[in-house]
């Protein structure tokens, strides 16, 4: 469970991007839309730990995410949509750090180097990749334990179908594990059948929407509206 308790967020000390939000985000698909630059990408790096709330807190399974740093991280998870690694590490060093870092035996970095096909390049550093290996670096560093809670910036982009369909059977696998995995993709349709709940950020504000419809069609219309802008009623 992440829970937002009267956050709020600005880039230095402008205009609020999020103003107090209060949002409480359970197990499931969680689609977060909107149009670009409504703060989408900027409510994730918060739910992350990426980036700090001026005011406010945000609990991740109960821990304060800035208090009890370490439980509250052990179990998330966090794609950014742009790959920023240490530019002189190697592929293997970032991995193996992220293994001690999670507890897990080395042998599972080297798992996700085979799974994302980077066994070949692990002994190069960032810099020496393509846009489409640093992202599947930092995907490779995502695999690595089993998070509950999954925050993923535009998971599909720059990766070719046989590795999106990997990933997509990965989150089916923890969606059903239980596990709560909130989404920002302009690529609606490969998520439609497992969403249950959609997230939009409207004038600063949090509008979550708890239940979607049944029917799938009807369902990829009312996310796509959302996506737009277009804020459904809510009784």
């Amino acid at each position: 469970m992440i829970r937002f308790r009267n956050v709020s967020f600005s880039y230095e000390k402008g205009e609020p991007v999020l103003n107090e939000i209060d949002l409480e985000l359970s197990a499931g698909l969680i689609m977060l839309l909107g149009p670009n630059g409504c703060g989408k990408s900027t409510l994730l790096k918060l739910a992350a730990g990426v980036e700090k709330p001026d005011s406010g807190q945000i609990e991740i399974d109960g821990h304060d995410l800035w208090k009890h740093e370490v439980k509250a991280r052990q179990n998330l998870a966090y794609l950014p949509e742009q790959p920023d690694l240490t530019p002189y590490a190697t592929i293997s060093d970032i991995l193996n750090l992220v293994c001690r870092l999670r507890n897990e035996p080395l042998e599972k970095g080297r798992e996700a180097l085979e799974f994302f096909g980077l066994h070949k390049t692990a002994r190069r550093t960032v810099r020496e990749l393509s846009l489409g290996e640093r992202r599947r670096a930092v995907f490779a560093a995502v695999f690595i334990s089993n998070p509950k809670n999954i925050l993923l910036d535009e998971p599909l982009e720059g990766l070719d179908r046989n590795i999106q369909e990997e990933i997509l059977d990965w989150i089916f696998h923890h969606l059903k594990a239980g596990s709560l995995v909130m989404v920002v993709s302009h690529s609606i349709e490969p998520f439609v059948n497992y969403s249950s709940q959609t997230v939009t950020i409207k004038n600063g504000q949090a509008v979550h929407f708890k239940e979607l419809p049944q029917n799938l069609d009807q369902r990829l219309s009312y996310l796509d509206n959302i996506s737009k802008g277009i804020i459904p009623f809510k009784e």
